[in-house]
């Protein structure tokens, strides 16, 4: 029996014919990711150059997080000779960016699935008690059979997430993947607790699995609020 290394617990788990948890953890381990979380985290990147970082950083993301998309055989001529290759299984993945500073990641996204369905899901966190809620959604009432890819710039607490998750999968989503810039180790943890026993794969993807959060809730050493250093101050 092999082993894998859980990135939130720290611990080796067993690899199983059945699945022993609800949720896997990636951080991605590449220098151009590592680069480009640097200029993010730095309190002199203006606004317009943190755009572009995150679009950037997220399709560097998109790649690995894309390794399980939904493929089937493809019949194609090219100009030398009949062969086979593969294209996006119908119906087509269905791209989630959690509002609003889910937003900046969604050209990033978009440049590596281009013909991925964009649906979109506000939740927004009680600041005392670190609850999510849902205040808006645009999203199909019937996942069913769908591959759904949640963008959230970073996992902190997981009470987002946790609930984006469960949205989707309560629609019929049956294999979730969410691609953070940013994650950290409560907020897998509580995910991991949260999902066990959910019955579809789900999958988070981040650039870096930072050191702890903050009395406020906030990732320690992080980048600030990813949605005003993206858009400014609202409000």
């Amino acid at each position: 029996m092999g082993m894998q290394r859980c990135q939130a617990c720290q611990e080796d788990v067993p690899i199983t014919a059945a699945r022993v948890r609800a949720m896997r953890t990636i951080v991605v381990d590449h220098p151009l990711v590592a680069h480009k979380l640097t200029a993010l985290r730095d309190e002199r990147t203006d606004s317009p150059t943190f755009r572009r970082l995150v679009e950037e950083l997220v399709t560097l993301l998109a790649y690995e997080a894309t390794r399980d998309v939904r493929v089937e055989p493809f019949d194609i001529v090219t100009p030398v000779a009949p062969t086979t290759g593969v294209h996006l299984s119908a119906p087509q993945p269905m791209v989630v960016p959690i509002l609003r500073a889910g937003l900046g990641m969604l050209e990033g996204m978009m440049r590596l699935l281009p013909t991925a369905e964009v649906g979109f899901l506000g939740m927004v966190r009680n600041e005392e008690t670190l609850q999510a809620s849902t205040y808006a959604e645009r999203l199909p009432d019937d996942l069913s059979g769908r591959q759904c890819y949640v963008l959230d710039p970073m996992l902190a607490t997981g009470g987002t997430l946790s609930a984006a998750i469960r949205f989707l999968n309560n629609r019929g989503a049956n294999h979730i993947t969410a691609i953070c810039l940013l994650a950290a180790p409560e907020g897998c943890a509580r995910l991991e607790r949260e999902l066990e026993g959910l019955d579809v794969p789900v999958t988070v993807l981040t650039g870096a699995m930072d050191e702890k959060l903050n009395d406020k809730g906030y990732i320690v050493p992080g980048l600030g609020d990813a949605g005003d250093r993206l858009y400014g101050l609202a409000g």
